[in-house]
């Protein structure tokens, strides 16, 4: 295994305040996570932290475009360098957020070196842009559609990048089976599967064949983006929209350990748990298990992939 590094991005930019007054808890994550000695467990080097702007959407009004965009861009272009850096030097980074928005970091950081693919475990598809939706505003829920080039320039076409991920290079699972977006991914040939179709599939499988699918010789390699969202409140509660009817821990597992041990994925970001939805850090303790055990190496005789 390539050297793993672990790099706090604790933005939480791209999302709506929980109430009046308050700013989303997410920023929280990376430090929860370390509580659980995550960078211990992993026998990860230190990458530090990557300091986010202040949360303040000033005067913003719907219909503005996406609030604290100027602050967004600043952060991704200083993500990115670390990411880059990392990825440049054959290291793995593990990216602990932070809202969704951080993936624009990555995404930015491998658009400079090359062409690279996603594999996004997440349980909505965060492709919310000004051709699909009037309510366009907080980028937590919109970085796949910036990514791909769908949206405002200040965010979509930073250092003239633009689009950070084509849409054939992008793979996307665990949205709920009712979610909205899932003709328009369809018709744009943005290869998803649901909670339902993994089921029906096998996690294993399916993460086997996207693997197969981001193992070619066009994309320079791939990286993962997991959000803790895609897993059943039931025993995910500490997230900003709970939805029911996602994964279970279990089909996570299977899903995420092929990904990460490929050797063309290239790294990891962790986003929206937020430790303040969690009292008692179970939720923390079974994000960190996920994460530490899809990098574990295999039984003697077990399989690696």
């Amino acid at each position: 295994m390539r050297r793993l590094v672990v790099l706090d991005a604790p933005s939480n930019l791209g999302l709506r305040p929980p109430a009046p007054g308050t700013v989303p808890g997410c920023y929280k994550l990376a430090g929860a996570l370390r509580e659980q000695r995550i960078v211990q467990r992993l026998r990860a080097s230190e990458g530090g932290v990557v300091v986010p702007p202040r949360y303040d959407r000033g005067a913003w009004q719907p219909g503005d475009g996406v609030f604290n965009a100027a602050a967004i861009a600043r952060y991704t272009r200083t993500l990115a360098d670390r990411v880059e850096v990392h990825v440049r030097a054959g290291e793995f980074p593990v990216v602990l957020g932070g809202d969704c928005s951080i993936q624009l970091g990555a995404a930015l950081a491998l658009r400079r070196i090359g062409r690279y693919g996603l594999a996004a475990i997440d349980g909505s598809a965060d492709f919310r842009h000004p051709g699909n939706s009037e309510h366009i505003g907080a980028a937590g829920g919109e970085e796949l559609a910036l990514s791909t080039g769908r949206g405002q320039a200040d965010l979509t076409d930073l250092e003239g990048l633009r689009p950070y991920l084509r849409d054939e290079d992008v793979r996307l699972f665990g949205m709920r089976d009712r979610d909205e977006d899932r003709a328009e991914l369809a018709a744009l040939k943005i290869s998803h599967a649901t909670v339902g179709e993994i089921r029906e599939w096998g996690p294993a499988e399916i993460a086997r064949g996207v693997v197969r699918s981001l193992e070619i010789p066009v994309l320079d390699g791939f990286w993962v983006h997991l959000d803790a969202d895609v897993l059943d409140p039931g025993v995910m509660p500490a997230v900003d929209s709970p939805d029911a009817d996602g994964l279970l821990p279990a089909e996570l597992a299977a899903l995420l350990r092929p990904l990460v041990r490929s050797p063309r994925c290239v790294g990891l970001n962790v986003t929206i748990y937020d430790p303040d939805l969690d009292p008692d850090g179970s939720a923390a303790a079974l994000l960190t298990d996920l994460i530490v055990d899809a990098f574990a190496e295999p039984e003697p005789g077990g399989a690696d992939r």
